[in-house]
């Protein structure tokens, strides 16, 4: 296969992360459903579960089924049921059908992270460029993150805030776009070297047995943790701390995914010239930074701009740790890529864990949640050996 071909299958698998990204639309779209049907914070908390739940159930057996369905068939099944999700409101909304939408696109985006990550490595060979490779399908995740609100917000424009659920048939038909796109291009099936069918989740979990597996495991759920936490309370935290209107505070969440897409594309890079090990620790340092002055500085300017920081030191983890657990055992490829997506449920623990935190202690309470995520992140940078991570 010749570098020109490689480059050419793997664009639609690269824009499988921007579906990727829709999940994020849970941020600002929970302020709509929150005025909609009037409910309060701890409620409200719970929208982002109705997303990020499902990582829990489908990861490790969408990683173990993924086998015998093959990884391109499974991202395809997955962007079948986003789709289905999207088109669900139009139909019928009110909050059992909103939130089963939100439902059905949790579903969709947990069989397609357990499957478009190692569909990477499909057309990827080459491993020193695998986590830079994984890194720019976070830039793309992320630049779809930041466009996501501009769509609702454009659904909102031409057809009122009543309307809002309208940004989801467009989500859906950029699925459909991206489905035909893989679909067509013909990706060669990957081989099943040292793992079989019929695997167990008592197969896959037994992986925790690995020290290096587990810190990482745990990684990922508190960095999407984070980066779900941020996304949520960001609006609410400028709202609540400084009284901006539903107009400015569209800008917190933006201004977060912004950063975090400037942040991944320049970790593409350089992750290619810099260890990933001290890479996430550098990082992962300055996030405690940033949240410790996001706690006790109360500055309009300076707390945008700490939102905007997480967002850019957390740009990378993500992939760093993902690939790092990919190359502990590289024979276990799918069952550790559905043991890590699994933990993307961490979005939907620590949600609701923010909402009844600043329904108790206002906004300080949300941040001390994350700054406590951040902290866990800094033990697991810390605690592997880097003789691991090379």
């Amino acid at each position: 296969m010749n570098k020109q071909n490689t480059n050419l299958k793997a664009l639609p698998v690269l824009f499988g992360f921007f579906i990727m990204g829709f999940c994020d639309i849970v941020g600002i779209t929970s302020d709509y459903v929150q005025r909609h049907f009037n409910w309060s914070s701890e409620m409200t908390g719970f929208v982002p579960s109705m997303v990020f739940l499902w990582f829990l159930f489908f990861g490790i057996p969408v990683g173990n089924w993924m086998n015998t369905w093959g990884r391109k068939n499974t991202v395809l099944v997955s962007m079948v049921l986003t789709m289905l999700g999207m088109a669900l409101p139009l139909v019928i909304y009110n909050s059992v059908t909103c939130m089963a939408a939100y439902a059905l696109l949790g579903i969709g985006n947990a069989i397609l992270q357990v499957s478009l990550n190692p569909l990477l490595s499909n057309v990827i060979t080459n491993k020193k460029l695998m986590t830079s490779s994984l890194t720019a399908g976070q830039v793309i995740k992320a630049a779809s993150s930041l466009i996501g609100p501009e769509i609702v917000l454009l659904a909102v424009h031409y057809w009122g805030i009543d309307k809002w659920y309208y940004c989801f048939p467009i989500l859906g038909f950029i699925t459909l776009l991206s489905a035909v796109w893989l679909l067509i291009t013909p990706i060669e099936r990957e081989e099943m070297v040292g793992q079989r069918d019929g695997l167990s989740m008592r197969d896959t979990f037994t992986l925790l047995g690995n020290r290096t597996i587990l810190l990482l495991f745990l990684g990922i759920f508190f960095i999407v943790g984070v980066d779900v936490a941020v996304n949520f309370i960001s609006s609410k935290l400028m709202s609540m701390r400084f009284g901006w209107t539903a107009e400015q505070v569209k800008y917190a969440p933006q201004i977060y995914f912004l950063c975090r897409t400037i942040g991944a594309f320049i970790g593409t890079f350089l992750l290619t010239r810099i260890a990933e090990i001290k890479y996430f620790r550098v990082n992962i340092l300055m996030c405690v930074v940033v949240l410790l002055l996001l706690v006790f500085i109360d500055d309009s300017v300076v707390d945008i701009l700490c939102i905007g920081a997480i967002g850019f030191f957390g740009s990378s983890v993500f992939s760093i740790i993902y690939s790092m657990a990919l190359q502990t055992r590289p024979d276990k490829a799918n069952q550790i890529s559905g043991l890590m997506i699994t933990a993307i449920a961490g979005g939907g623990v620590v949600s609701p864990i923010i909402g009844f935190a600043m329904g108790r202690m206002g906004v300080i309470g949300g941040v001390g949640v994350i700054l406590l995520c951040i902290l866990y992140l800094t033990y697991c940078a810390f605690g592997i050996g880097t003789k691991t991570c090379q």
